[in-house]
């Protein structure tokens, strides 16, 4: 990985970490049902215009299905989970619980395809879930009201990441690009029926209309684009890599702009999550700095 490529990395993670904040910000307000559903539909028609630029077809017809699938659980219920937790949570333990789905997609892969688990991935498994227990051990939020359910909440979404990684392991072969903006217009359309079963308001708040407009096109289809350059430039396993990084930028962003602590349990239990996930994945970090062939996207 060349030092250009290392940025990038580092400006995807900060733009995914700074999801957490922003959805910490406006989903009290506005309600997690709207918020998501702008997200998507800002975030759909970004990918739309970039499309439409450089002239990428979706194949709706073939593929509607699994931008169906794809839409929902790795879009739609991860992102209406968090947000519903955010409304609760602290975003620095938001962005750490959601670090749990590379943990999750590994066990249910295994369980579907009947693979063996080997003693590292066993005690990446054990690990994950010592540091999720360490942090909720001392988190403060577990004092207010609802807090476990906004904890089940978060963990769900982790879980939901890891349904549609199991998913994509037999899905058909689509292209990234046409994966993230399918599968936004499809989260978009499937999230509608579910909007009045939540409490919304309506805010001309700059700080609240900022925070949508931020994670929609910033923070989802700018990122997005981030990420498949990545993957075209240092290929799939060195891209996933951020998910390392996205924790780090994650309690940053809540300590810096919503004063939230950073205990020493964060710190551990953060490490001992991420441990348990480098485990896990098999993650070898001099493996970034070898070079790659280019992947096509």
């Amino acid at each position: 990985m060349n030092f250009k490529s290392l940025l990038q990395l580092l400006l995807l993670a900060a733009l995914w970490g700074a999801s957490f904040l922003f959805m910490r910000i406006a989903a009290p307000v506005i309600g997690p049902a709207i918020l998501i559903e702008l997200r998507l539909l800002l975030a759909a028609l970004f990918l739309l215009v970039i499309a439409l630029l450089l002239k990428r077809n979706l194949n709706i017809r073939q593929h509607w299905k699994h931008y169906c699938v794809l839409g929902w659980f790795n879009s739609a219920l991860p992102f209406l989970l968090l947000a519903y937790a955010a409304q609760t949570l602290s975003a620095s333990l938001l962005s750490i619980l959601n670090a749990t789905a590379p943990i999750w997609g590994t066990l249910l892969i295994a369980l579907r395809f009947n693979k063996p688990m080997t003693l590292k991935v066993v005690t990446g498994l054990l690990a994950g879930i010592c540091g999720v227990g360490l942090l909720l051990g001392f988190d403060p939020a577990l004092l207010e009201k609802g807090s476990w359910v906004a904890i089940a909440a978060a963990l769900s979404a982790a879980v939901s990441y890891g349904v549609a990684t199991c998913y994509a392991q037999g899905a058909d072969s689509v292209e990234p690009f046409a994966n993230a903006h399918g599968s936004m217009w499809a989260g978009t359309f499937l999230l509608l029926p579910l909007l009045p079963l939540f409490p919304a308001q309506v805010s001309n708040e700059p700080q609240i209309i900022g925070s949508v407009l931020l994670l929609g096109i910033f923070c989802t289809g700018i990122a997005y684009l981030l990420y498949f350059k990545l993957i075209a430039d240092i290929g799939a396993a060195s891209a996933l890599t951020v998910v390392f990084m996205v924790p780090v930028f994650g309690v940053l962003w809540g300590h810096l702009f919503l004063d939230e602590p950073i205990g020493w349990h964060t710190i551990t239990g953060a490490l001992i999550v991420l441990g348990g996930v480098a485990l896990v994945t098999g993650f070898n970090p001099l493996n970034l700095w070898r070079k790659r062939r280019p992947a096509n996207v």
